[in-house]
């Protein structure tokens, strides 16, 4: 992702306009064109009953900050989503955090929209500050989603460019980081990988953690120990882009798969109104303890990084929700009965209905196609036999 050293630009000569969420005006000068928005009014027609999406606009339109906008349309439509799309969400772990410290939220990411945004609306709920939340700017696919995504405190990636625009972009990505957790004292959301989890494998990308040490003056450990970063962990019983990610992956094998040009899109709205089944938060610890054990006395750079990613797996791994589609994913791929009674027939029942509507869409139904989808619900248990075994 980026080239690994300490040659750049100091934090106050680079432009964060191009990144930055909108300000207080920006939001006020924002709101009208959102409720001047065709798009938008369908999409508070799904969300909620005449009576409710008369009550938001009214308290939309009052909004003055992020808080408000926040209160009068994010909290209420995830609520709206969540209700109608799955069977709940619950949490863990948010006793680790306080309003007196900021944190990197390095999270495990499933679904484009929503795993920042359950995490804030529960953030929200217990009185915590919400993140900054980092979207890549292939997601900008419209005004409306511009509007909405930089009045609800997103960050702009940039990932497309040369190896110098990157670079650039990189640092300007963590120098904003670095001023928004020790200035602004502003908690930040971040995937610990690029995009989503496609099969359901997580793993930490160091390039994610050598991104947020492209900033700062201090010692690498230093650098990484000043940003409180603190593992998340989502986990959908029901992948909702389910589908669509196994047919990415099978398409993708012969690399000459191209997204189309409402893809993304699509993903989001499939993300968001698809079936999710329970949904589980858990918040991990700040991994600063963990950091300072590690022996620097016979590493280089690269490999301390690599450790830290290990220990936000461990989290990640540890904290992760297993639920019967996972299990019964992973006897089916391995013709097994290890969990047998982890399941119903019902279970049975609900992910081979998945698995045909995967096929349907991929226009495909071979041995390669089943395993990519049963691998996407039982990495999850491999990843955490493989951590408990080691």
């Amino acid at each position: 992702m980026v080239n690994f050293d300490d040659n750049f630009l100091p934090m106050d000569v680079l432009d964060f306009d191009v990144i930055r969420p909108y300000n207080f005006q920006e939001i006020q000068e924002a709101i009208p064109r959102i409720l001047a928005d065709t798009a938008f009014h369908h999409m508070l027609d799904y969300l909620f009953t005449p009576e409710k999406k008369d009550l938001v606009i009214s308290n939309l339109s009052k909004a003055q900050n992020v808080h408000e906008f926040q209160i009068a349309l994010t909290l209420s439509s995830i609520n709206s989503i969540i209700e109608k799309s799955s069977n709940g969400v619950t949490y863990s772990g948010f006793e680790n955090i306080s309003n007196d410290n900021a944190y990197v939220y390095l999270a495990n990411h499933r679904d484009i929209v929503l795993d920042s945004s359950i995490l804030g609306v529960i953030l929200l709920e217990l009185g915590l500050k919400t993140p900054y939340i980092t979207w890549g700017s292939n997601l900008m696919v419209s005004p409306l989603i511009v509007d909405l995504g930089k009045s609800n405190q997103m960050i702009t990636v940039f990932r497309e460019g040369s190896p110098k625009e990157l670079l650039l972009n990189s640092q300007r990505l963590s120098s904003f980081i670095r001023k928004t957790i020790l200035e602004t004292k502003k908690p930040v959301w971040i995937a610990h990988r690029k995009g989503r989890a496609k099969k359901g494998f997580d793993k930490t990308d160091v390039s994610i953690l050598k991104m947020l040490t492209l900033s700062g003056d201090t010692d690498i450990v230093t650098k990484l120990i000043e940003l409180n970063i603190t593992p998340s962990t989502i986990s959908y019983e029901w992948e909702p882009c389910d589908a669509m990610k196994v047919k990415e992956i099978y398409l993708s094998s012969d690399n000459t798969y191209v997204k189309s040009k409402d893809e993304d899109f699509n993903s989001i709205l499939g993300g968001l109104i698809g079936d999710k089944g329970r949904i589980h938060i858990s918040m991990g610890k700040p991994i600063n303890e963990e950091i300072k054990k590690i022996d620097l006395t016979q590493i280089n750079n690269n490999e301390f990084v690599s450790k830290v990613a290990e220990l936000i797996d461990k989290q990640i791994y540890t904290n992760y929700k297993l639920w019967p589609s996972n299990y019964l994913a992973y006897d089916l791929l391995y013709n097994a009965s290890r969990y047998s009674d982890k399941y119903t027939d019902d279970t049975k029942v609900k992910l081979e209905n998945r698995f045909n509507k995967t096929a349907e869409i991929t226009k495909h139904n071979n041995k390669e196609i089943r395993d990519l989808f049963l691998l996407l619900y039982a990495n999850p248990v491999i990843n955490k036999l493989n951590y408990s075994s080691q």
